[in-house]
């Protein structure tokens, strides 16, 4: 369920709703017409992919700084139709991938499985949006792209979302999604959990939770370009703002409501990491989320914990899920796969 289909959450009415709609293509238009005066075919590596990078970089921040401008009911109506998009138009590539979705939920928290032909584990995935938007809809070619590599049955719940749920409400869903899937039968040494950008710190803060309620740890951790530190008081947030696609002012204030960024259940890296369970880290070295990531992998290896990092040059954001064509995110993909059959 979108966030904007729960009935406690308001939506703009459809003229306003149309308009917003169209404001956003107009923004992207705007953003497309601009690639060619950035001289998209000089970059890193080949004239096409340097060209992707560019259209991808420019659309996607477009689409962000558009979306965090408008009033909330209005983003809420935006998302509800992207999400009904993707609900048609993605199901066809499942299929080809030979993995099947349906809609389930545990726990009440409503959520999307994707199977593959067969699964030998589980993977619980949060989804990414930095705490405010998207839905497991949106997500479907990358959650099923990595069902179909490691081989597992994939749980996509849709958690509550800010500034209508702000922390710890996203929390509260998953550990009792979490408990609810140990509940039904799936064996923690079997279980993976995983997620993206604001996703992936909420799967650190369900780690550190899951400890204080002495809930068995899962197998391993699946992190993709995750948002470790809600300070956004490192280095390569300023670095590498003109190289990543987020937007140069990240919103976390609608989701922290005036909490301590550095609580160790809102920003893992600064947690205890003693007996974290054994964990892949995949980024771009040219993410604005590049150092504190840095950081929670030493501290990883300094409390000897397993820990696989994929550092991606040249790679922004979450690109293993923006540009599932590019060599580096098929190296990720391969990386997934392998992690997962190392611990199974």
């Amino acid at each position: 369920m979108v966030m904007g289909r729960r009935p406690e959450v308001k939506k703009a009415s459809a003229p306003v709703a149309g308009l917003a709609v169209a404001g956003l293509a107009a923004e992207l238009v705007t953003a497309l017409a601009s690639v060619p005066f950035r001289q998209p075919w000089k970059g890193p590596a080949g004239v096409l992919h340097n060209i992707g990078m560019s259209v991808t970089r420019t659309v996607v921040r477009a689409f962000i700084g558009y979306a965090t401008s408008i009033p909330i009911p209005e983003f809420r109506s935006v998302e509800m139709l992207i999400d009904d998009i993707c609900r048609v138009a993605l199901p066809p590539f499942l299929k080809r991938l030979g993995v099947t979705p349906s809609d389930t939920e545990f726990a009440g928290v409503p959520a999307i499985e994707y199977r593959p032909k067969s699964a030998r584990g589980t993977i619980l995935y949060f989804h990414g949006g930095g705490f405010i938007g998207t839905s497991p809809s949106m997500y479907a070619a990358f959650t099923g792209w990595i069902a179909r590599e490691a081989g597992c049955r994939l749980i996509v719940p849709d958690y509550r979302l800010a500034p209508e749920f702000p922390y710890p409400a996203s929390l509260h869903d998953a550990i009792a999604v979490y408990e609810a899937v140990l509940a039904s039968g799936v064996p923690a040494a079997r279980l993976f959990v995983a997620g993206d950008s604001g996703g992936g710190n909420l799967v650190t803060s369900l780690v550190v939770e899951a400890r204080v309620r002495a809930l068995p740890a899962p197998a391993g951790l699946l992190l993709f370009s995750p948002e470790l530190s809600l300070a956004l008081d490192e280095a390569s947030i300023t670095e590498n703002a003109d190289r990543d696609i987020l937007p140069w002012n990240i919103p976390v204030r609608p989701y922290l409501h005036g909490l301590d960024p550095h609580d160790a259940h809102i920003s893992a890296v600064d947690a205890d990491l003693h007996g974290f369970p054994p964990t892949l880290v995949a980024f771009g070295s040219d993410e604005m989320f590049r150092d504190p990531i840095r950081r929670f992998v030493d501290r990883l290896e300094r409390a000897g914990v397993g820990v696989t990092a994929i550092e991606e040059p040249a790679m922004f954001h979450v690109f293993p899920i923006l540009m599932p064509w590019a060599d580096a995110s098929r190296r990720v993909y391969r990386a997934v796969a392998r992690f997962v059959t190392e611990r199974l």
